[in-house]
């Protein structure tokens, strides 16, 4: 699977924890984030999958970028 997921992240969980929970449900190695939530706080966190980790330098720049997207699939829920 490729592709950018947005996660929810609850408290008490770090960045990296979610990184390494999606690594171990798409049995993969490629997974990377933009930005970093403390653990105490909660929201939306970018996770982005094989493939779109080369996204992150884009998603993370200053520079704004407008486009279109097709989402393949509405609501999967790992």
């Amino acid at each position: 699977m490729d592709g950018i997921l947005l996660i929810n992240k609850p408290a008490g969980y770090t960045s990296h924890d979610i990184v390494g929970i999606v690594r171990k449900k798409l049995h993969t190695k490629k997974v990377g984030h933009c930005g970093t939530l403390d653990p105490d706080a909660t929201g939306v966190l970018v996770v982005c999958v094989n493939k779109a980790t080369k996204a992150i330098q884009f998603l993370m720049s200053d520079t704004k970028y407008t486009g279109n997207f097709i989402a393949r699939e509405k609501y999967r829920y790992i």
